[in-house]
């Protein structure tokens, strides 16, 4: 009886585990058409994104702005699945705002558009994503009567 009783349990906490770990990590699992390398190319300069998996609950960024040869511009970015938020932490390089990190945290999804919001940080207060095609992807920044949107194409390796 006592073997019944303990392999019952295990079954539970086995379906349990497994059922917490799926709702835990859906938000993030939904953005899978963020990974890859975007680039903006103007005549100005090349503004690009490059995300890739760090585990089951963090992409990894990085994006760049390079005028002639030259990164005026450097920031990482990890979108981080926590319970069943998910967060956009930016941190540039060389740190700005400080040393720490700005963080953004995911107010609306679907399964092409993306909402990050910080009501609190002075610019932008917004960041969105949208998925225009499956090799295009327009973002933009906005906050306090401003925005800037950036038209990306994805890169192929």
């Amino acid at each position: 009886m006592k073997n019944i009783i303990y392999i019952a349990s295990f079954l539970l906490f086995c379906c349990f585990s497994c059922q917490q770990k799926a709702t835990t990590y859906a938000e993030l699992e939904k953005v899978n058409w963020f990974l890859g390398k975007w680039e903006n190319k103007t005549t100005e300069g090349t503004f690009s994104e490059e995300w890739k998996v760090e585990n089951d609950s963090v992409y990894y960024g990085k994006s760049h702005y390079v005028v002639k040869n030259d990164t005026i511009f450097t920031e990482t970015i990890k979108l981080i699945q926590s319970k069943k938020n998910v967060f956009y932490i930016v941190t540039t390089i060389p740190p700005q705002n400080g040393v720490e990190p700005v963080s953004f945290k995911l107010t609306s999804s679907t399964t092409d558009y993306l909402v990050f919001e910080n009501p609190e940080h002075d610019f932008p207060k917004k960041i969105t994503y949208k998925l225009v095609t499956k090799d295009s992807l327009y973002a933009e920044i906005s906050g306090d009567g401003k925005s800037q949107g950036f038209p990306f194409k994805k890169k192929v390796n």
